[in-house]
């Protein structure tokens, strides 16, 4: 699983409270967020993190999934972002004023939920607080983001939405 929380030199001291218009924490997330939709970036709502935040990064990732999958790596969010709208990341568009990485589908940019048919598998959003803005380029992997986070945490939080093709 990546970013469990488990690498940082030190835990983080605070919590972010995460939340999105797009799916309901532990809920379904709709089809247009997804590789049967519209393959739309989810909407977050960024909180106001702790005193000491340069930026922020967000990581979403599919801990069902059999190997690590990185499906949204996003880096050098300014600390006074509030909001990242719904659709901001699609195949044709990049978020404004950050940085994004290259996801498990070998893309820049987000990449939807897009499991075999059977069970629902979550989809875990972390933001993550910075005591650091970002220096990597637009293209990095899920390594080199897990790497240049790590010590620099100062707060953390997550949303999860289910999503499941053909099945439960």
């Amino acid at each position: 699983m990546l970013y469990a929380g488990s690498g940082y030199a030190s835990p983080p001291q605070a919590s972010l409270h995460v939340s999105s218009s797009s799916f309901t924490d532990g809920g379904k997330m709709p089809s247009k967020l997804t590789c049967d939709g519209e393959n739309l970036s989810p909407q977050i709502q960024l909180p106001s993190p702790p005193a000491g935040t340069k930026s922020f990064a967000i990581v979403m990732d599919d801990p069902d999934a059999p190997i690590a999958f990185a499906h949204w790596l996003v880096y050098g969010i300014p600390a006074d972002t509030r909001e990242l709208a719904e659709g901001a990341s699609t195949a044709s568009r990049r978020l404004d004023h950050a940085v994004e990485g290259v996801n498990s589908f070998g893309r820049t940019g987000y990449g939807g939920p897009c499991p075999p048919e059977g069970k629902p598998h979550h989809y875990v959003l972390r933001v993550y607080a910075l005591d650091v803005m970002s220096a990597l380029p637009t293209g990095a992997s899920a390594d080199q983001v897990n790497a240049a986070i790590q010590g620099h945490v100062l707060a953390e939080g997550r949303t999860t939405g289910l999503y499941a093709r053909g099945g439960d």
